[in-house]
């Protein structure tokens, strides 16, 4: 599963979808310069058959819902606890030095570094059960193969490594991420 987040303009969703990505994802953090609101996702989504993720920091399951329906996402990934929520969860951890307590029922695990774009140590996540375990963090088409390699991962989440700055996506960035994810994945 290759997921190319962050999607802020409809020539990236369309590159992304096109590129074999497997699932986009639109940011609704305000604190985010990828942030758009539900009715920009929706429109950014529009027509493409692909998996739309919402990706939610502090906000509360209610809002997540009513945004999603607007928005058309498929899931939601969510940093915080958001309470009972009805659609697909993708649980989100910031990774420092040793994997955190994780929930054991959401439909994902996504594990990304301390901070945007930073990458934590991979081998960690490989001592984890096998579940659906997404990787993020400071991945780029240079080392998403590696990061495979050493995690065996459910899938692999990238935003600013396929970018040519916050929120502006790269076609042939996207292209060359999608392709070396697939073809690690090839070699498990």
């Amino acid at each position: 599963m290759v997921k190319i987040c962050g999607i802020t303009r409809r020539e990236d969703a369309v590159a992304a979808a096109e590129a074999g990505a497997s699932a986009i994802g639109f940011v609704f953090a305000v604190s985010s310069p990828r942030v758009v609101s539900a009715k920009q996702a929706a429109e950014l989504g529009r027509g493409l058959e692909i998996p739309k993720v919402g990706v939610f920091t502090d906000t509360p399951g209610a809002e997540i819902l009513a945004i999603a329906e607007r928005a058309g996402l498929d899931a939601a990934q969510v940093y915080r606890d958001p309470g009972a929520l009805t659609l697909p969860l993708w649980r989100a951890y910031r990774v420092r030095e040793a994997i955190p307590e994780l929930d054991a029922d959401a439909d994902a695990i996504v594990l990304d570094g301390s901070a945007n774009g930073v990458r934590f140590d991979w081998r960690l996540a490989a001592a984890l059960p096998r579940q659906r375990i997404v990787l993020a963090g400071g991945l780029n088409a240079g080392n998403v193969g590696e990061a495979i390699r050493a995690a065996t991962p459910w899938g692999v989440d990238v935003s600013s490594g396929v970018e040519t700055s916050p929120g502006v996506k790269d076609a042939r960035k996207i292209l060359e991420f999608v392709k070396a994810a697939r073809e690690a994945a090839a070699t498990l």
